[in-house]
């Protein structure tokens, strides 16, 4: 039985990675779900990385069982952002789940990543907040007006945390640090209209990239989790019939994993690190 039958979602960044996965999964339950990045085929951001735009991953989720809908979004562009949901609102009427997943910040990236702050270009940090902070907050300006009048809604915004600060990329903790609290302030203003906004943070994931560039050595895949555990999250959030009461919280994948009863692609639980 499909899940999510009838539901219309959002997934941002869903080219490849993280994005990708949890479309896949929304569409494995049922879920029509626009699919939304920079890469389309003959054009992608990423041409190291083939198979890898929003045509290939929506055709991944209509052949999944849901309707996958490709729409060419620069995330950091508003009106590009206002036309998305304008044609939403067209084709459906509604929005029921949003996942805000784009990101930017990594082209071209050439300095260590943990490099200290004054060492990286200032431009590292400018394309963080836009694609990153600033997108999370204009995608989910235009997509909450869809949400408002049917009075329930889920939103879902990607980040990573880390606590206490002990180095590494200045620049990327303090944007995910926004985004965080960008969520607790979306939720608590929400809370009324029934929708629930949460923030999820991954593990490691074995992205297409990681796997072409990066594979992690067969004794750490224990510490890893493919791009659609993420997804399996989400949909155990999204059909949680009391999802209200996580509103507002920051939550890890591993530990949803055992709580709902999810594993991963392989039948196993990513280890806590």
């Amino acid at each position: 039985m499909q899940q999510l039958k009838g539901k219309v979602a959002v997934v941002t960044g869903a080219s490849r990675g993280a994005g990708r996965g949890i479309a896949l999964v929304l569409g494995e339950e049922g879920a029509t779900v626009y699919v939304t990045a920079r890469s389309i085929r003959g054009a992608s951001t990423r041409p190291d990385l083939p198979g890898t735009t929003i045509d290939d991953t929506a055709e991944q989720v209509t052949g999944r069982g849901g309707a996958g809908i490709p729409v060419r979004c620069d995330h950091t562009a508003e009106a590009e952002i206002e036309a998305l949901f304008e044609r939403v609102k067209q084709e459906h009427g509604h929005l029921d789940i949003l996942v805000n997943n784009a990101w930017g910040g990594y082209e071209d990236y050439d300095e260590a990543f943990d490099a200290p702050f004054w060492e990286l270009p200032l431009s590292r940090w400018n394309k963080m907040l836009t694609a990153g902070v600033w997108s999370t907050m204009a995608t989910t300006y235009f997509a909450a007006p869809l949400m408002l009048p049917q009075g329930q809604g889920f939103v879902v915004n990607t980040l990573w945390d880390w606590e206490p600060y002990s180095g590494g990329s200045l620049f990327y903790y303090t944007a995910k640090k926004a985004i965080r609290y960008m969520t607790i302030g979306m939720a608590y203003e929400l809370r009324a209209h029934n929708i629930a906004v949460v923030g999820l943070i991954p593990g490691w994931i074995r992205t297409e990239s990681v796997m072409a560039h990066n594979t992690p050595p067969p004794e750490e895949w224990c510490w890893t989790e493919s791009v659609e555990y993420p997804g399996r999250a989400v949909v155990a959030l999204a059909t949680d019939p009391d999802r209200m009461e996580k509103t507002g919280r920051i939550l890890q994948t591993r530990a949803l994993g055992p709580e709902y009863g999810f594993t991963d692609v392989d039948g196993k639980q990513p280890l806590l690190g």
